[in-house]
This record gives C-alpha cells, structure tokens and sequence, in this order.
C-alpha cells in the first residue's frame, strides 16, 4: 500500500503532512485546518479532491501530529513561513491554498508574503479581524505552569461540547469524529506550545493588508457559524478585492466535514470559472 503520511522537519521542526497523488501531473491543492484540528479534519474533503489534484495536508505546529515545541514562536506569521517552505523542500513552485478557520488567516499570510506561490485562496468559515490576546491574558502565560491551566479549560469544555458547538448537523458527530479530534491532545506537550501562543500570535490581517491580496479568492461560510460569523465572511469578501462569497444554508463553523460534496463543487467551478488549468 502506498504511503501518504509523512514528516519532514522544516526551519528545525518536525512537521507531519498528507500527500495524496502525483504533483508532477496534477495541480496541488494545500490543506490547512483550523484552531485546535489538524489534517482530520478534511478527512471527508481530501477523497474528493484527490480525483483532479495533488493534494497536501498539513498539520501545523503545534497541533495534530507536528511537533510540539517549546523553541518554535507560534505566530501566524512564522506558520505560514513553515507551510511556504515545506512546498518549497517538496519543489511545489505553485498551489491552491484552502484553509479552514485559522487555517484560512493562516494562507492569507501566505498569499500575502508570497503571492506567487499562492493560485488560488479558497477560505472555509475564515478567521478575521481578530486582535492580539488581551495582555494581562499574555502576561498570564508567563506564570509558572500556566499550561496546566490551559490543559484544565480545554479539559472542562470537553471535545464533545466543542464539535457540538461548531457542527450544525449534530447527528454527525460520532465516536470516530471526537476521537479524531482528541487524539492531539494526548500528547501533553501541546498545552505548553498552545501557552506559547497565546503570547506570541499576532492579530488577523488587518483591511489594509487585506487589500493587498490580489489572489483570485473563494469564501465559503456556513450560514449557522457560531464561532466565525457570517458577518465576517462578508466583510473579508468586501475587503478582498478578487474574491467571491458563498453560504451554506444550515451548516455550521466546521465546513468541510458538513459539506465536503457542495465545497468540493464550488473548488472546481471557482477553478474553471477563473479559468486555472485543471490538466
């Protein structure tokens, strides 16, 4: 059987990524997941793309199966570096970023320090307009064990109420789905990375950055989005000057596993409507 799970250490850290099909004939489509997720969560999205593209998966640190490090500085901007040379070690010169939640501010960083490497942005349920941690939350993190707390608040919502926060469908959560969506934190090593963040990631992308992207963009929200509103999709596509926005009819935050078939289909008329070769 062939195999389609990789790590790779990138800028000194272990990086884990999925890679399905063949980048020598096939356009290459990069996945990245949102807060607290990893490559699971496209789980439903990636059989579908794998019929017209390459497809590249990417667990960015600290979450899923990417190290965990204590050195690493977990800003979106040193992610998105991350991610750029990653397809630079695997020789992908050009690709289609689809990023979902955090994923999608993380590619916008991307499309923004390196635009010829981005074809296409296709952003799920995005993050945006989102500002740095409060600072005596930042100032917190510096207390002894303060990953301990965070270990005990992630612990106390529970990935159970979390799914049923973010999914709409709830008939769809079962025990394979919080499985895969507990297994990284398993590993106790994430609660200190994720305190590192909390001090060290910047704020979303601000309009005037934003309008900078000239990548032809697609945004798809879910209608029901309890964590990234609606509002906010249509404020990214009015800020975005090349970019077209859809939502979902009931259909909550976590997009690509509520509606891998109406997202896979909007990827591909976006694609030839922009008239991208699909070859």
């Amino acid at each position: 059987m062939e195999n389609h799970l990789f790590t790779q250490k990138v800028n000194g850290i272990n990086i884990y990524y999925e890679l399905f099909g063949d980048k020598s004939n096939k356009p290459v489509i990069v996945l990245v997941h949102g807060f607290l997720s990893s490559t699971f969560s496209f789980r439903r999205l990636i059989p579908l793309l794998e019929k017209d593209f390459t497809v590249l998966a990417i667990d960015l640190p600290p979450f899923g199966k990417s190290e965990k490090s204590t050195r690493f500085k977990h800003s979106y901007h040193n992610m998105s570096i991350i991610m750029i040379q990653l397809l630079e070690q695997l020789h992908i010169s050009k690709a289609i970023f689809v990023g979902h939640s955090m994923g999608g501010q993380i590619c916008m960083y991307a499309a923004l320090q390196k635009p010829e490497l981005v074809n296409g942005l296709v952003l799920l349920s995005s993050s945006g307009y989102l500002k740095r941690m409060a600072k005596p939350l930042i100032y917190s993190s510096y207390i002894p064990f303060f990953h301990l707390i965070v270990k005990r608040r992630l612990e106390q919502q529970g990935v159970e109420h979390n799914l049923l926060n973010v999914v709409y469908n709830h008939s769809l959560i079962d025990q394979e789905m919080i499985n895969g969506y507990s297994e990284p934190f398993l590993d106790h090593r994430i609660f200190m990375a994720l305190t590192r963040m909390i001090r060290q990631r910047e704020g979303d992308l601000p309009p005037e950055d934003l309008h900078k992207i000239k990548t032809p963009a697609l945004l798809i929200w879910g209608e029901k989005d309890k964590v990234v509103p609606v509002s906010i999709g249509k404020r990214l596509h009015q800020d975005l000057p090349n970019s077209i926005f859809i939502a979902l009819e009931n259909t909550g935050h976590l997009v690509p596993e509520e509606r891998p078939e109406e997202v896979y289909t909007h990827i591909l008329n976006f694609l030839c409507n922009q008239r991208m070769n699909l070859e």
